[in-house]
C-alpha cells in the first residue's frame, strides 16, 4: 500500500525569503513524495509593497493558505502588534491544515510568530538560515529564538553550524545545506541588459548603483539621518541609482518617503517596488556596485563578483566575502567606498572570489532530510546538550 505524500508546510512573508525558496518549492512540487502546503503572509498580501503575491501565483504555485498580520505601522507599537496578529492568524491556519513538517526562514518578526505560533501543535519545524549574526537589528534576536523553537536547522556555513550548537542543540539536527538562494543562480536565466531596461523603466547605458537599505531596528530612532547621508552620498556621486523598496520593519515607511522624495528630484534614481528574482539578479549582473546594508550583498552578490558598499551596522557579525566594503553612515565614507567598489583596480581584485555561503546545491541537501527525517518523538522532544564542564584548574585559574 502507497503512503500518502508528506506535507511540507512553507510559510513566506516577504520577497526576501520568497526568492529563496524558488528552488525549494519547485523540487517539493516534483516530488511525488511531497505535498507542498504554501502558506503565504505578511508583506505579500499588502498593496504598500507591491501586492507580491500575485508574482507567486504568476509563478505557477498554489497558495495553501493566506494569513493576514500586517499593520499599516511601522512603529514598536506596530510591529508588536502585528506580531500578535500573526500569532493568532497562524494559529487558525495550523487549526485549518495541519502539515507534517514545516519550513521557515531568516530572522524577521513575522517568522518569529509562524514558528511560535507551531509550538503547542507539536509540528516539527524546520529552520534555515540559522545561526547568523547581524548585531545591527532586532533579527538577531529573533533568528535564535526560532532556533530554539526549532527541530531541524539547514545552515549556510560550518560557523553557524557550530553557533547552532552552541545554543544546546542536538548536532544530529544541525545540517550544513548551503544558501538556498545561490541555487538560483545557476537555474534563473538573467535579462539582457536591454531586457532589464525595458522591464524595469530604466535606461541602463550608464554606470548603475543598484541601492537595497533597510531600517536598522536597533537604531531606528537614526533613520532619517542614515538614510539622509547615502542620498547626499549618493547625490555626490552623480550616477544612475536603482533603489528597492525597505522591508516592513521600524520606520521602514521613513525610507520609503526618501526614496519617493529624491527620486522626484532626481531623474538618474528609480525606486522599484518588486523587481522580482530574475530581475534583482539580473540587476546584480550588470550593475557596477550594490550600495546599503541587505543581507543579499554578502550571501549573493559574491556569486555576480559584485562590489558591494556595506553601511553601518545592520550585517555586522556575517561572514564577509572580499567583494564587501564595510563603511559608518557618514556621507564621506560612503562616498569613499563607492568610488574604491567602481574602481578597476577592486573589481579586478574580485576574479578569482568563492562564494563562502555555498556551492549552488542547498535545495538537494535539505529536500534530502526533509523526505527521510522520521517524525517521532526523537525529533519533536528536544534535548539540550551542555558544553562540558570547566576542569579544577579551569574554574581556579578562570575559564576563557
Amino acid at each position: 500500500m502507497t503512503s500518502a505524500p508528506r506535507t511540507i508546510g512553507v510559510v513566506t512573508v516577504g520577497r526576501s525569503d520568497y526568492s529563496i525558496y524558488i528552488p525549494i518549492l519547485h523540487k517539493i512540487q516534483e516530488d511525488l513524495d511531497l505535498q507542498l502546503h504554501l502558506i503565504v503572509s505578511g508583506m505579500h498580501l499588502s498593496a504598500e509593497f507591491g501586492l507580491t503575491v500575485e508574482a507567486i501565483e504568476a509563478d505557477g504555485f498554489q497558495i495553501g493558505d493566506r494569513v493576514e498580520m500586517l499593520l499599516s505601522s511601522d512603529t514598536p507599537e506596530g510591529i508588536a502588534k502585528s506580531m500578535g496578529l500573526a500569532m493568532i492568524g497562524f494559529a487558525q491556519a495550523y487549526a485549518r491544515s495541519r502539515p507534517d513538517i514545516l519550513v521557515v526562514l531568516g530572522d524577521r518578526f513575522e517568522m518569529h510568530a509562524v514558528a511560535l505560533a507551531a509550538l503547542p501543535f507539536k509540528i516539527p519545524v524546520a529552520h534555515i538560515h540559522g545561526g547568523e549574526i547581524t548585531r545591527g537589528a532586532i533579527d538577531d534576536a529573533l533568528r535564535h529564538s526560532i532556533t530554539k523553537l526549532s527541530h531541524l536547522h539547514f545552515v549556510s556555513t560550518e560557523e553557524a553550524a557550530r553557533r547552532v550548537r552552541q545554543m544546546g542543540e542536538e548536532p544530529w539536527r544541525i545540517v550544513i545545506s548551503g544558501a538556498p538562494a545561490l541555487d538560483n543562480i545557476g537555474s534563473i536565466k538573467l535579462l539582457t541588459r536591454e531586457e532589464l531596461a525595458e522591464y524595469i523603466g530604466v535606461p541602463l547605458d550608464k554606470p548603475t548603483l543598484l541601492v537595497t537599505f533597510h531600517s536598522v531596528t536597533l537604531e531606528y530612532e537614526q533613520t532619517y539621518w542614515q538614510f539622509g547621508e547615502l542620498l547626499a552620498a549618493l547625490d555626490a556621486c552623480g550616477m544612475r541609482v536603482v533603489f528597492t523598496m525597505p522591508n516592513a520593519d521600524t520606520n521602514g515607511r521613513v525610507i520609503t518617503r526618501m526614496i519617493q522624495e529624491f527620486a522626484k528630484h532626481n531623474p538618474s534614481a528609480k525606486l522599484v517596488a518588486n523587481l522580482g528574482t530574475q530581475a534583482y539578479f539580473s540587476l546584480m549582473a550588470c550593475a557596477v556596485a550594490m550600495v546599503g546594508n541587505s543581507s543579499s550583498g554578502v550571501l549573493e552578490a559574491p556569486s555576480f563578483k559584485l562590489p558591494v558598499v556595506n553601511i553601518g551596522t545592520r550585517q555586522q557579525g556575517r561572514t564577509k566575502p572580499k567583494n564587501v566594503i564595510d563603511v559608518g553612515y557618514e556621507r564621506d565614507g560612503i562616498v569613499n567606498g563607492i568610488r574604491r567598489a567602481i574602481s578597476s583596480q577592486f573589481r579586478l581584485s574580485l576574479h578569482d572570489l568563492v562564494n563562502p555561503y555555498g556551492n549552488g546545491h542547498a535545495s538537494e541537501v535539505i529536500i534530502k532530510y526533509l523526505k527521510q527525517v522520521v517524525l517521532d518523538d526523537r525529533l519533536l522532544v528536544k534535548n539540550f546538550v551542555d558544553e562540558p564542564m570547566p576542569s579544577t584548574e579551569e574554574r581556579a585559574f578562570g575559564h576563557n
